[in-house]
């Protein structure tokens, strides 16, 4: 459409699907848009989207399978980047109206526009993901972020792959504008017909672009700060991404073809395929709640020690209202009475617990969601004393809290509420947290797979092997934390009470070295000292340390417990199927992301 001011406005809207993809047919028409505009030659255009959620989100992974060979890989980016190309060469002003999403070769149909103004609505977030699918940038992205924002916000933005809100993009200089959703197109025209200078990097380190010496300079750093996360074995593309402005960043043209080709490249890549099939599990536990369903404004918490004032802090910063109160107070009928959500985190005791609930039965509101935090006893036991048992449901934060994106939503299969299921779910959901549904079980799932992999971390340091190459052991497989640095985290006390509670169900056994370093008072990184001594919190170095032992056996001894547990849980059902089991250890347990299912990867 051509309005008054001889601007063409273009509207973007992929039939069929919830949201705007760009697959080959849509590139091919967005491919005619740009010929028929150049032959137009209108005042100005003006590309914006026809859904409520967003402005594009980046290319259709549903289809990724068809993309996922070098050959496809590489003309799916040629086509994209020609596309881009087209945008950009146009001979008038050029803009992108975004109101939503704009991510992935969404953003860099974006940057290949003169300018760029977007909605201040918390729904309008920007990014480069690409890294979090094993890719990076392939329409053109990588050329034009930098040279739009500079090399340190740019690799920031793609190296991180996270999603920033629209004042945050306008801050980084991605946006020409932000402004509220009612005046986006006024703006947007305006800033057309006006038609400032388009934004682009401060001149110095537009020169750093054409510096060879400069670039390997900063290249190195940024190497070296991704490989204190990111090892380059596991997780290619960073690095791929780093290499590719080191060599070809003079040289706009050659780094085009070099980002085509390495996407090319790193999309067959097995890391790829399973980043890709994480994404759409992350994206299954997303399912599952509903946050729009929530409407719960006050959650009470029971138990102030750690955990209890994390899950606080957590509701808090969530917009809910918050209190608190330590188990043994009696002084908070009201703020009971009048809480939509109760949760339990008191220590691990049965009979507290059972005594505590029946207390919460009788003073909380008829509809109050009833949960509980703990992870080594099953629900029907707590819930064995009251009227109505299936109100109990169990409420599991996985640790680190911060950390770990999974809450395990506990019930007995045999007494719950499908309604109050639901509801708790999407509380999860409210708390931006991933919901996993399960069977209430000793240990329920993540701490049922963690624990004989801390135990036996433990056990092979009480057999001789330093903590520290059982931890880096660990590492090098991709865990998150090691199990002794776990262990130590968690606290030496919580894992023996935890390791005993299993023990009995589950046949563990537990190493008499746990039980001499919680009687000596080492209960880990509260006490200042565990399997590792502490300074504020943190590990302090000590000299480096040998060990002539063989690190592939090891690593067999370390994991060999966890994916025997992993079969057993498995076969028990306690999930509905080996994918949600999977979702347990990677959202939950810090299994590395980048591997085979836990059942079958042939490394575990």
């Amino acid at each position: 459409m051509t309005d008054s001011h001889h601007v063409l406005w273009v509207t973007l809207e992929v039939q069929g699907e919830a949201n705007n993809l760009l697959t080959p047919d849509v590139l091919d028409e967005l491919q005619h848009v740009a010929a028929a505009a150049r032959a137009q030659q209108p005042r100005g255009l003006i590309l914006t989207s026809g859904k409520t959620s967003g402005f594009i989100a980046g290319i259709d992974l549903k289809r990724f399978n068809e993309f996922n060979n070098h050959a496809a890989a590489l003309t799916l980016s040629t086509q994209g980047q020609a596309v881009c190309q087209q945008f950009a060469e146009l001979p008038f002003p050029t803009l992108a109206l975004i109101d939503g999403f704009c991510i992935g070769g969404g953003l860099e149909l974006a940057l290949a526009l003169k300018y760029r103004v977007a909605s201040n609505c918390p729904a309008t977030r920007l990014g480069l993901p690409e890294v979090k699918l094993g890719i990076h940038p392939g329409f053109g992205g990588s050329v034009r972020s930098i040279a739009t924002i500079g090399i340190f916000k740019a690799m920031k933005l793609m190296l991180s792959g996270e999603l920033i809100s629209a004042t945050h993009a306008q801050a980084e200089g991605l946006l020409d504008a932000c402004v509220a959703p009612e005046q986006l197109r006024d703006t947007a025209l305006k800033m057309l017909l006006a038609r400032p200078r388009p934004r682009q990097a401060p001149w110095y380190l537009r020169a750093i672009n054409t510096l060879a010496p400069a670039r390997i300079l900063i290249t190195r750093k940024l190497r070296r700060e991704l490989a204190q996360h990111t090892p380059a074995a596991h997780y290619p593309a960073p690095y791929a991404l780093l290499q590719l402005w080191e060599q070809h960043g003079g040289n706009p043209q050659a780094m085009f073809a070099a980002e085509a080709t390495s996407v090319a490249k790193l999309v067959s890549s097995s890391t790829a395929h399973q980043l890709t099939r994480v994404f759409f599990l992350k994206n299954r536990l997303k399912a599952l709640g509903n946050p729009a369903n929530c409407r719960a404004q006050h959650v009470h918490i029971v138990g102030a020690e750690t955990m209890g004032n994390d899950i606080a802090a957590w509701c808090t910063q969530h917009g809910l209202r918050v209190s608190v109160q330590d188990h043994t107070a009696d002084t908070h009928a009201a703020n009971i009475a009048n809480a939509d959500v109760i949760i339990e985190a008191i220590t691990e005791n049965l009979a507290a617990k059972q005594q505590l609930f029946t207390l919460l039965e009788r003073q909380a509101k008829p509809d109050a969601l009833l949960l509980s935090n703990t992870s080594s006893i099953p629900l029907e036991d707590i819930a064995s004393g009251l009227r109505e048992p299936q109100r109990l449901l169990g409420l599991h934060f996985c640790s680190p809290l911060s950390n770990m994106p999974l809450v395990e939503v506990a019930y007995d299969p045999h007494a719950y509420d499908q309604a109050l299921l639901e509801r708790a779910l999407a509380f999860v959901r409210r708390l931006d947290k991933l919901p996993l549904p399960l069977h209430s079980s000793p240990g329920l799932l993540v701490t049922r797979l963690l624990m004989p992999y801390l135990l036996e971390g433990i056990r092979l340091q009480q057999q001789g092997v330093p903590a520290s190459i059982i931890d880096q052991t660990a590492r090098d497989f991709g865990m998150q934390l090691g199990p002794l640095e776990f262990a130590d985290t968690i606290g030496l006390d919580v894992c023996q009470h935890i390791g005993d509670i299993l023990a009995r169900k589950n046949q563990l056994d537990v190493p008499l070295t746990l039980y001499h370093q919680v009687k000596a008072g080492k209960l880990g990184k509260k006490s200042g000292e565990g399997f590792y001594h502490y300074r504020n919190g943190k590990i302090l170095q000590t000299e480096h340390i040998t060990w002539n032992g063989n690190l592939t056996l090891l690593q067999n001894k370390l994991l060999a417990p966890l994916r025997h547990e992993a079969h057993v849980c498995f076969s028990q059902k306690i999930v509905e199927d080996a994918d949600l089991l999977d979702a347990a250890m990677i959202f939950g347990a810090g299994f590395p992301a980048f591997r085979h299912s836990i059942l079958h990867d042939p490394q575990v």
